[in-house]
């Protein structure tokens, strides 16, 4: 299946600027098989080492960590020759070796030469929560997210359509009806199956979605796994609780994160190690308010007001128990979690083009979904999950600031009203 950051991967190799990479992301979303079949198609030889399936290889990095030393031993252990700009060398899970993650530093100041990439699902964590001496300034670092609505497209043969979505988005003109409700369904199916490479190629092999849902459910359990394996004692129950309590907080009607949701009387200083340990292994991300919409948006927001969505829809839903048919028929039982929904859908997306997202509240209550900076302008973006687009909060957001224009996403096809931008929801990517 296409992944985009393999686009990054040939720019890294090319570069002559490259650094040792540090690939990161959450558990499933496909760094090793990106790596590896990068590895494959555009070096003669790999040498892949995992620190997890195999923990002697610690013992390696104890006494010397310098290229002269490693090499020798790391072409025995893979039993092939590592040679400079031929052999791609891979070091998967690398947040369990802390001398490892170190030793970038050295192949980077004294042999260049080597082309190193690195693997962490829990890397963030593991740096934050131990005395890691992270090789600042001396590695190239890359988010590897989860599938995104056109990369699931291609992996199902939808190329043609694509093309024809991304030609939409640039001319603001309709797609013809027929491609617009398929493209609708598309993303619907998508909202079901979600991002991660695994669960994708068995609905495109088997367009199952009861396969498709036993895999979620087992990543699900993965993620519940590490929080108890990768966490400190005290806090296990905390983290598990916040996660549970993220999906329930999407269906409220105001998004916001409220601490006291996830029990009675729940406080910020109580949970927020769980809501960072969430946010560091890349199960979930945060949106912070702004107060202020000025350049640059990081110095305005307010710290204590954010939202949170989880990193793929597939397991959001799974997380939920929603069946297939609630999501593809949009039931009307699941109408208080379908504006949630919607709205995370979209963060995933901007999120995976490299946006920072944030919303803003006015005094009186108008708010506007996401706030971004694209092409020097920073933008609303407002999220409907129908066809009905009223937007009074976007009016209020456009007379105070007046932007350069605006984004309206939503089951609608594509146009422009006024100064707005009318995308549907499956060509957030476009964005």
């Amino acid at each position: 299946m296409y992944r985009k950051i393999i686009d990054f991967l040939e720019k890294w190799k090319s570069s002559r600027h490259r650094k040792p990479l540090i690939l990161q992301g959450a558990r499933q979303v496909g760094k090793t098989y990106s790596i590896l079949e990068f590895g494959r198609t555009h070096y003669e030889n790999v040498a892949y080492f995992n620190f997890e399936t195999n923990p002697k290889l610690n013992a390696t990095f104890e006494e010397n960590i310098t290229p002269d030393y490693l090499i020798p031993i790391l072409s025995h252990i893979a039993g092939q020759t590592i040679i400079k700009e031929k052999t791609l060398i891979i070091f998967d899970e690398i947040q369990l070796c802390e001398r490892a993650l170190t030793s970038l530093k050295y192949f980077y100041e004294n042999e260049p030469d080597y082309h190193i990439i690195s693997a962490g699902s829990l890397l963030g964590v593991a740096v934050n929560r131990q005395t890691f001496s992270f090789p600042v300034g001396k590695v190239d670092m890359k988010t590897l997210y989860p599938m995104d609505l056109e990369e699931f497209m291609l992996a199902l043969g939808e190329q043609e359509l694509v093309s024809q979505i991304r030609s939409c988005f640039q001319t603001d003109t309709p797609l013809p009806s027929a491609l617009h409700d398929a493209a609708m369904g598309l993303y619907r199916q998508y909202l079901v199956v979600g991002g991660m490479p695994e669960c994708v190629m068995q609905f495109a092999e088997t367009g199952d979605y009861i396969l498709v849902r036993h895999t979620q459910d087992t990543i699900l359990a993965s993620y519940l796994n590490d929080m108890s394996k990768y966490n400190n004692q005290n806090e296990i129950k905390k983290t598990r609780l916040a996660y549970d309590t993220i999906t329930a907080q999407l269906s409220k009607k105001n998004t916001r994160f409220q601490y006291k949701l996830i029990k009675k009387g729940g406080r910020a200083s109580e949970f927020e190690n769980a809501i960072e340990w969430l946010t560091l292994s890349g199960i979930v991300s945060r949106v912070f308010k702004v107060e202020q919409v000025k350049k640059p948006l990081e110095n305005y927001r307010d710290i204590a007001a954010f939202k949170i969505y989880v990193s793929d829809l597939g397991l959001l839903c799974a997380k939920k128990d929603l069946t297939a048919n609630d999501i593809l028929y949009m039931v009307d039982e699941i109408n208080d979690f379908k504006g949630g929904m919607a709205e995370n859908y979209v963060n995933v997306q901007l999120s995976i083009n490299g946006y920072r997202t944030y919303y803003w509240e006015s005094a009186r209550g108008a708010e506007i979904d996401f706030i971004i900076q694209r092409e020097g302008q920073l933008i609303p973006i407002e999220v409907k999950s129908a066809d009905n687009t009223r937007a009074k909060s976007l009016k209020v957001y456009m007379d105070m600031y007046k932007p350069a224009y605006a984004i309206k996403l939503s089951a609608k096809n594509f146009g422009r009203e006024d100064n707005k931008k009318i995308v549907p929801l499956y060509a957030a990517f476009c964005i």
